[in-house]
């Protein structure tokens, strides 16, 4: 088993197969009420993807005539790949480049499932296991909510990318929880905060925006769990732990910057439209440079610069790495923000409406009750 950096007794665990250990009488008495709030509030933010009440997924919407974000997001088509379509052809790329980038989301909220699944079998503190528990059933409508709308828009998923599938398989197998909680309830979960910010902000599609502002709801409240394990571990870790847990993170920063979106990992969607994915990707190194993306690190709902903000303000950045980061943004004035992340208001919103739906849900289901009474 790999030796556990565990500083907090909510977050001890067996080995996935040791099962015996989960029966022993005194783990019943050993929760903790660290994340009773979070659990006591998953019945505010329930929502349920296939009932009309929250969702709608039949909402027209005219794919071949409405990019589904603004065009002038779509990096291929700043660049000389623009030149080559005519306007029904980029707003058929656009499309298509979401189709990838949703198809993607979806698989990083597979890979959370499996993840909260697997912390499930290795938490010893009772508490923290119905959290994962909890957190496994929204992962999963989660799931349900992004099938859908694939579904209703381009029939089916487009295959994981490469790099995020080589990230989500590590997280979800590796035997360090340490790796688990910063990998996807830190990182991970702050990068789709960040997806789901920048959609809610920007789609042309109602659907999309309903389904990123419901899921928001329930994200918040992962993330929350990873802040919880850094504020309860980090400022007891030892120089080399913390050295390690540091390093292990910025190499996981810095293969997402370069890798989690590139040509190579979308040359699917390339070839309908005649394009060859080593001209697309040229093209793209032309007119998106190392400066372009430093610009667009300076966005509030960027993704790259909402994971340095989890990183920092968990205590996990030090001076030691903080210059990997530096190059890319104003760590001072990341620091100076708070360690609130886009979508917390989004969530906030959301929360409210969830919780007027549930209510009339509630009262319709107690008078059909009573009347079948």
């Amino acid at each position: 088993m790999a030796q556990q950096i565990t500083y907090d007794k909510a977050y001890d665990t067996v080995g996935r197969e040791d099962f015996p250990a989960m029966l022993e009488v005194p783990r019943y008495g050993r929760r903790t009420d660290a994340f009773d709030g979070i659990i006591s509030a998953t019945h505010d933010h329930f929502w349920d993807p296939f009932d009309k009440s929250y969702i709608d997924f039949d909402q027209p919407f005219d794919m071949a005539k409405t990019p589904i974000m603004p065009l002038d997001t779509v990096v291929e088509l700043k660049s000389a790949v623009a030149d080559r379509l005519d306007e029904g052809q980029k707003i058929g790329l656009g499309n298509d480049v979401m189709h990838w980038s949703i198809s993607n989301l979806l698989h990083g909220e597979q890979g959370a499932l499996s993840l909260s699944a697997s912390l499930c079998h290795i938490l010893l503190d009772p508490g923290a296991q119905e959290y994962a528990a909890n957190q496994a059933r929204e992962e999963a409508r989660h799931v349900a909510g992004f099938t859908r709308y694939i579904g209703r828009r381009w029939g089916a998923p487009l295959p994981v990318g490469k790099t995020i599938a080589t990230v989500l398989t590590d997280l979800v197998t590796t035997e360090e929880v340490y790796k688990k909680i910063v990998g996807m309830q830190m990182l991970i979960e702050g990068i789709a905060m960040g997806s789901f910010a920048t959609l809610n902000a920007k789609t042309n599609d109602p659907v999309l925006r309903r389904l990123v502002q419901l899921v928001m709801s329930d994200e918040a409240f992962h993330h929350r769990f990873g802040r919880i394990w850094a504020s309860r571990t980090i400022r007891h870790l030892s120089e080399d732990e913390h050295r390690k847990v540091e390093d292990w993170a910025a190499q996981i920063f810095q293969t997402l910057l370069f890798n989690l979106i590139n040509a190579e990992q979308k040359q699917v969607i390339y070839a309908k439209y005649g394009l060859d994915w080593q001209w697309v990707r040229d093209a793209m190194k032309e007119v998106f440079t190392d400066e372009d993306r430093r610009a667009n690190l300076k966005e509030g709902t960027n993704i790259f610069r909402v994971l340095i903000k989890t990183l920092l303000h968990a205590g996990i950045i030090t001076p030691r790495t903080a210059p990997l980061y530096g190059v890319w943004v104003d760590m001072k004035e990341l620091e100076a923000e708070g360690d609130g992340i886009p979508g917390d208001i989004v969530a906030e919103e959301m929360m409210v409406t969830l919780r007027e739906i549930n209510a009339k849900r509630k009262r319709i289901v107690s008078k059909d009750v009573a009347a079948a009474g």
